[in-house]
């Protein structure tokens, strides 16, 4: 090596060394270096929230902030031109009232925040369609802390960043967490779609009023099981049966079969209540055999191939949902 040659790298490693040095003090005269994630996991803080908010979560291309970004297909959440006077900060607030108004609910800024990214139709703004996607669903699918993290970022938008209020959140914003956690459970179903799925496919056999449905067991606690009872539940309905609702295969003298529920024997007769809701009366002196099968469950064990996937998710997320009512929990 030359002696010029060393004299130009050594003025290199000078020259880098002073730039290191330099970003060093900028970053500690600025506070020190903000992390958003740590191990994976989201702080949520409004750093965090911006690294959701321009990353993992695409808000960005529905939304832009300020100046920031250029989509326009969903609200600005910065302050920009006429239309957009306020920050979303500032904006919550308002926001807030308008629903307080409309629900007779005590709606907080953060209330209006968190229900913006877990329903996100209960409030549209003038002007924009209904078309949000929702985040903790696939192919977003946000978490809890992620979906806090954004709130915090938006809550930070002219206004001021509240820990307290994000993470001891109202009864109106624990809803919506409680529905962002069994979402996440059931794979990133949609509760909302859930309920469609259940009136579609279930509601004509179970009930979630406290009462039995036709030949179903009432559903309104079914959430307190957990996720593995309730997926066992719908993919082998025959494994664990609810007493009372046991499957039975009666065979008249004629070798006519009727499978039901066994929901009256009085005198001569027994009631069968076959999976369609029908009532089938027979006469003990023309039944053959009247047994029990173990084996089998009237509710539909190919259900689950019968609708999609995504179904399926939303359906478990809406079960997961059903804890009861106050009445209940003051009984146990």
């Amino acid at each position: 090596m030359t002696k010029s040659t060393g004299q130009v790298l050594l003025f290199m490693l000078v020259v880098f060394g002073t730039f290191l040095w330099i970003g060093k003090s900028v970053t500690d005269l600025t506070g020190g270096e903000k992390k958003a994630v740590v191990a994976g996991k989201v702080e949520v803080t409004p750093e965090g929230g911006e690294t959701i908010y321009w990353g993992k979560g695409r808000c960005f291309t529905c939304h832009s902030v300020g100046d920031r970004g250029s989509a326009v297909r969903g609200p600005n959440h910065g302050q920009f031109g006429a239309k957009f006077p306020q920050p979303m900060g500032p904006r919550a607030i308002e926001r807030a009232k308008e629903r307080s108004q409309k629900t007779g609910k005590t709606f907080t800024l953060e209330d209006y925040l968190v229900e913006s990214l877990a329903d996100p139709g209960a409030y549209v703004v003038e002007g924009y369609k209904n078309e949000m996607a929702v985040v903790f669903a696939p192919p977003i699918s946000l978490s809890l802390d992620e979906i806090k993290a954004v709130v915090a970022y938006l809550q930070a938008q002219g206004g001021e960043f509240d820990a307290k209020s994000i993470n001891e959140p109202s009864d109106i914003s624990k809803a919506f967490y409680a529905k962002i956690v069994v979402a996440s459970q059931a794979g990133g179903g949609d509760p909302e779609n859930g309920k469609v799925v259940y009136d579609d496919n279930c509601a004509d056999c179970h009930s979630l009023d406290g009462k039995p449905g036709e030949v179903g067991p009432d559903l309104s606690a079914i959430g307190k099981t957990g996720l593995k009872s309730i997926t066992e539940s719908i993919l082998r309905p025959a494994a664990k049966i609810t007493p009372g609702f046991e499957t039975y295969v009666a065979i008249n003298k004629r070798g006519r079969k009727t499978v039901g529920l066994k929901t009256r024997e009085e005198g001569d007769e027994v009631d069968i209540t076959t999976k369609d809701g029908d009532v089938v009366t027979l006469k003990k002196g023309d039944i053959k055999e009247l047994n029990q099968d173990k084996l089998t469950s009237v509710m539909p064990e190919d259900l689950p191939s019968e609708i999609s996937v995504k179904d399926y998710q939303d359906v478990l997320s809406y079960l997961l949902l059903q804890k009861g009512t106050k009445n209940d929990e003051k009984k146990e």
